[in-house]
């Protein structure tokens, strides 16, 4: 996979997201991606930027409200092959540890 993008969908609303966040994260398993949630949004991982796109696109859709608040970021590596794990792993390379504490 070459592509890897961090995608953050939310409801401009009062209360929890959790649901319409659900839908939009639901929304992914109808394109060929790998993806994990977290805290501040969820991680894909894709063939090609297309892909990411079409599938952010969708995620957006799937989120009920007056207003949506979608940001998508890209990294679009064209020529040489990478995963989102990879890129943490050569992080924590440099650290000499895990790029992860808990306080």
């Amino acid at each position: 996979m070459t592509t890897v993008a961090l995608l953050s969908v939310a409801p401009v609303i009062e209360g929890s997201m959790a649901g319409e966040v659900a839908k939009a994260v639901a929304a992914l398993d109808d394109f060929d991606v790998s993806y994990e949630t977290n805290p501040m949004g969820t991680v894909i991982e894709a063939d090609d930027a297309e892909t990411v796109f079409a599938a952010a696109a969708a995620a957006h859709d799937a989120v009920d409200g007056d207003r949506v608040s979608t940001v998508l970021k890209i990294d679009d590596k064209r020529t040489a092959e990478t995963t989102a794990d990879r890129k943490v792993e050569a992080v924590e390379e440099e650290l000499g540890r895990e790029a992860r504490r808990e306080r």
